[in-house]
């Protein structure tokens, strides 16, 4: 999935098996210190893993804090509504399990599927708080986009 050009068009390189498996330990670490963090997605029906969702804290840098909303999935799982469904789940966790407040999502400007995923599940933007993302070179990569949905705003 992360050696997926598609995949990984809206997120950078293309991640060797080494680089890969150790995102995936240091996701493991974090969600053992944190209580959250990533979680894999598997479809319901046959158990097989298609990608990964969950919470994680905004990188250092940002011009913004608090908690983030993600999901990858690989590229024979898209269209299909996996990704709205994982990220319902993931946001009934970190509200109604983790009292968050509000929770982000953030992804490049030129990425529309994930941004429609974000206004699937209820989550907002503000055209004001799109920025540029410090920690990504000059190019179709660094201009992204903030959403936003509060506990008080979920229906």
């Amino acid at each position: 999935m992360n050696a997926d050009p598609e995949v990984r068009e809206h997120l950078g390189d293309l991640l060797t098996r080494e680089r890969s498996d150790a995102s995936v330990a240091r996701f493991q670490a974090e969600f053992d210190q944190r209580g959250y963090g990533w979680s894999a997605v598997e479809v319901q029906a046959t158990g097989e893993f298609i990608g990964f969702a969950g919470l994680d804290q905004v990188d250092d840098g940002m011009p913004f804090t608090g908690v983030e909303i993600g999901w990858r999935l690989a590229r024979p799982a898209w269209g299909h509504g996996y990704a709205s469904e994982a990220a319902l789940a993931v946001l009934a966790h970190g509200f109604d399990t983790l009292g968050l407040p509000e929770i982000l999502a953030v992804t490049t400007a030129t990425n529309h599927r994930s941004q429609a995923v974000m206004r699937r599940i209820g989550m907002t933007r503000n055209p004001a708080d799109d920025f540029d993302d410090p920690t990504v070179p000059e190019g179709p990569l660094r201009p992204n986009v903030l959403y936003r949905i509060a506990r008080s705003a979920r229906t």
